[in-house]
């Protein structure tokens, strides 16, 4: 099983630990796509703080974003499942999670990112500032720009299992699964149910909640009807939508009354 995380807009600090070595992260297909983004929001953030702002989308009370991403060659990275933070990784609680679940999590997480286009939960990377819908000058729109490496990395990241995705929009657009894997893939929304609305805050705690729940029970569900069961069997009220042609994902929204 693969699941597909978005990152979260806030980060922890980067801490003390070694520099980043791009060249250590997982997909190594990825590792050119990697460096130019890098290049570009280092140098972009070295430059004029006022477009800087405006190109990475930040307030005034966020300035201090661009300064940070002027270190990122040299300040400390730790692992991405301690720099992401937020309601999803709240509620997913990597930390807690005993030691087989820890190694599930270690072989089918994968959080998509602006800057590094998709890393695993043990990859080390430094604290930055950088969403999927950024447009930088020179690379244009981030999530055409992981396009094309996406489209060969993933599907082999992706092998033969089950495909989980529980990214949002901007995240989405950096690879759509297609053909045979889009088969295997289910596409979760998370619906307040007396509303029928995503609600931010159900829709990220909840989507944490089951990550947690197929990593502690160790459920690996071999494609998306088995994942519709094992929701349900964990509790979850789930309404699923088999694709209707082939080569496209499983549409499966999961009903929530109140988080607990």
């Amino acid at each position: 099983m693969l699941v597909l995380l978005p990152p979260s807009e806030g980060k922890a600090s980067s801490g003390r630990g070694a520099p980043l070595k791009p060249e250590s992260l997982s997909l190594p297909g990825l590792t050119e796509a990697r460096k130019a983004v890098l290049d570009e929001l280092v140098e972009l953030c070295a430059g004029d703080e006022e477009k800087a702002r405006e190109v990475l989308g930040l307030s005034e009370g966020l300035r201090g974003e661009v300064a940070k991403n002027v270190e990122l060659r040299t300040a400390g990275a730790r692992p991405a499942g301690e720099i992401y933070t937020g309601v999803l990784y709240d509620a997913l609680g990597l930390a807690s999670l005993d030691a087989p679940a820890k190694k599930r999590a270690a072989r089918s997480l994968l959080v998509f990112s602006g800057l590094w286009g998709a890393v695993r939960v043990t990859d080390r990377i430094p604290s930055y500032r950088c969403s999927m819908g950024v447009r930088l000058p020179g690379l244009g729109a981030l999530g055409t720009h992981w396009r094309t490496a996406m489209g060969t990395v993933l599907p082999e990241a992706a092998g033969d299992g089950l495909v989980l995705d529980l990214r949002s929009s901007a995240y989405a657009a950096a690879w759509k699964p297609k053909g045979e894997v889009a088969g295997r893939t289910a596409s979760v929304r998370v619906l307040h149910a007396p509303t029928r609305k995503v609600v931010s805050h159900f829709n990220k705690a909840t989507k944490g909640r089951i990550v947690r729940s197929l990593l502690a029970g160790g459920v690996r569900p071999a494609g998306p009807a088995e994942l519709v069961e094992a929701l349900r069997d964990l509790g979850y009220e789930v309404e699923a939508e088999a694709p209707k042609k082939a080569g496209t994902a499983w549409s499966l929204d999961v009903l929530v009354d109140e988080i607990h």
